[in-house]
């Protein structure tokens, strides 16, 4: 365990055997269809790469950049798009993959952005969910795990671009995002 983790919240075993079931789950709906996953950058990056992995049907991807947090740890509620997808929406199945929905203001913006392009649908797909902190009302289609709110890192999810490479989902010490 790294050090400055507090404790281990999802081991790796318990987040690859949900996304395998996400990724079934997600064939399941689509079949006879092709979709596009939405990775949100940067976050989202390694739970997308698995999450695709485990998907059977004609699939492609994406990425958009967002910025709603810059330093800090919690969102400032203003959503800037850092970089925009590289192909159009219109007319396909889009799925949005995000790292965590809290407040869900990022959320919020992304799918009023998402929808104005027209995809033929538009669904949500999340590996973490922390509904103690949600702000808006946010559909949640594909949900990994909900989770209490404290500040987790690892698996794409970082404080100031560290601890993204940890292979579970951790509770940072609160020394480390506060000091």
């Amino acid at each position: 365990m790294h050090p400055h983790v507090e404790k281990i919240l999802l081991n790796e075993q318990q987040i690859q055997e949900r996304v395998k079931q996400l990724g079934q789950q997600i064939t399941a709906d689509y079949q006879g269809e092709s979709i596009l996953m939405v990775g949100i950058l940067k976050g989202a990056m390694i739970f997308l790469a698995d999450l695709v992995r485990n998907i059977e049907i004609p699939t492609f991807f994406d990425f958009m950049a967002v910025s709603s947090y810059g330093a800090g740890t919690v969102s400032s509620g203003v959503v800037r798009i850092l970089k925009d997808l590289d192909k159009s929406v219109e007319g396909k199945h889009v799925i949005i993959v995000e790292d965590i929905v809290d407040t869900g203001l990022t959320l919020q913006y992304l799918l009023e952005n998402m929808k104005s392009r027209g995809p033929a649908s538009l669904k949500v797909c999340t590996l973490l969910d922390k509904p103690d902190r949600r702000k808006v009302d946010i559909p949640i289609d594909y949900n990994g795990f909900r989770i209490p709110d404290e500040f987790v890192v690892g698996y794409g999810l970082d404080f100031n671009e560290r601890y993204r490479n940890l292979p579970y989902i951790a509770v940072l010490k609160p020394e480390i995002y506060k000091g």
